[in-house]
């Protein structure tokens, strides 16, 4: 087990949900924490709930790729150093391809991929300086298996995935310090799915994504549970933390039935073939 205790570490999307419960959870660990979200009122809310605990919040949107380096290397320079990063901060748009506008795809890209690129090469240069570091990209069940109405968000998180598995390769030849970890949650009671942006839903179906509340409601896991297998993930130094038990689910399902696992599962995740009434 390692110990999170005086260690610095960068949190993107504290703004609320898993990020929020991260910052919680890591700061009664002992960690100090850099905080971003473009939630300015969400973020000073967690800094309020953060109280003298060790930290600083900086709002902005973490496709602003030189505010994003600023945020980091000034979290290097306030704590005398930086221990890791934790790439949160994601949305999501509901529509199939066909009709899903280019520049929504572009957003949802730009924010869940390229943003956890920029995170990683800006942070990786001050986390290679430290004894024992961390890496963490949240990718998603929808970085395991494809999903109607999902294309951008399967896209921009199979790309964490594998932009994850090919670090942790990586550095643990040339780093072996730090650990490269990648997560996927299943339903989370996050803001995620209530705030994604809804442009079109599948015809003659009702997926589970079409209502972000009523996906909130028959989500497993709470963010307070997400933020804590993360953690022990990072404690542990696992590479791979699967968050809920729809994710272990999922996980086994694409394992045994790569092909045919949608057929299989589509009906419990709210797809498949069922009729809107």
């Amino acid at each position: 087990m390692f110990s999170l205790s005086d260690r610095v570490i960068a949190v993107t999307g504290a703004g609320s949900g898993i990020g929020r419960a991260l910052a919680l959870a890591l700061a009664k660990r002992g960690a100090k924490l850099a905080l971003a979200d473009k939630d300015e009122a969400g973020l000073f809310e967690t800094s309020r709930l953060l109280g003298n605990y060790p930290h600083f919040a900086d709002a902005f949107d973490v496709t602003d790729h030189a505010r994003l380096k600023n945020w980091i290397d000034r979290a290097a320079t306030e704590f005398g150093k930086l221990d890791g990063i934790i790439n949160n901060a994601g949305l999501s748009v509901v529509a199939p391809f066909a009709d899903c506008p280019e520049e929504d795809f572009n957003r949802v890209m730009a924010v869940n991929f390229d943003a956890v690129v920029a995170g990683c090469r800006h942070a990786l240069p001050h986390v290679r300086k430290s004894d024992k570091g961390w890496i963490v990209n949240i990718s998603s069940v929808f970085g395991l298996m494809g999903y109607p109405t999902q294309s951008a968000y399967n896209a921009s998180k199979y790309a964490v995935r594998g932009l994850t598995e090919a670090m942790h390769l990586e550095l643990a030849q040339s780093d072996p310090q730090i650990t490269v970890v990648r997560v996927h949650p299943g339903g989370i009671k996050t803001n995620v799915a209530r705030n994604a942006k809804f442009i079109r839903g599948m015809d003659g179906q009702t997926m589970a994504l079409d209502n972000g509340e009523e996906f909130e409601k028959a989500a497993p896991t709470t963010p307070e549970q997400a933020a804590e297998t993360i953690i022990r993930g990072m404690e542990k130094g696992q590479h791979r933390v699967l968050i809920g038990p729809d994710a272990r689910m999922i996980d086994w399902m694409t394992r045994l039935f790569p092909v045919t696992y949608f057929k299989r599962i589509g009906m419990f995740l709210g797809g498949g073939n069922r009729a809107n009434p």
